[in-house]
């Protein structure tokens, strides 16, 4: 009589292992696949980005507006060290800080751009401190 109840409760036992373990095979492929689908589009992101990188390093290749926006941003820190020229430099921040807020954005975002900062939102975080 225990020999007949062990042999169902055995399978019963076993059928429940079986589908415990089929469960976590199948939780382990998903977390898997979750992976890999979060590296493919990380990799294609980062593809992406080297692509934009390099495409905007070509077109400056043969260009001066970055030295010119180098010199631009340069000339107040010469300037100031010239004897007459700190009021003239003093006086033309002060009117800068007076231009409406969309152009001075405007101005942060080519200066950035021209840098190499790339989009909007990076040079919003790098011009906050305002």
């Amino acid at each position: 009589m225990i020999a007949a109840l062990i042999g169902p409760i055995a399978n019963l036992a076993s059928s429940w292992m079986s589908s415990k373990v089929e469960k976590v095979k199948a939780d382990g492929q998903a977390k898997v696949a979750e992976a890999k689908a979060r590296a493919s589009v990380a990799e294609k992101v980062a593809t992406g980005e080297v692509a934009w990188e390099k495409s905007m390093a070509d077109a400056s290749d043969n260009s001066y507006k970055d030295e010119f926006a180098l010199a631009v941003l340069l000339a107040p820190a010469i300037l100031v060290f010239i004897p007459g020229m700190r009021e003239h430099v003093k006086e033309g921040f002060i009117v800068l800080n007076e231009l409406p807020t969309y152009y001075q954005h405007l101005l942060y975002i080519a200066i950035s751009a021209s840098f190499g900062i790339k989009g909007a939102g990076q040079a919003a975080k790098m011009f906050k401190k305002k």
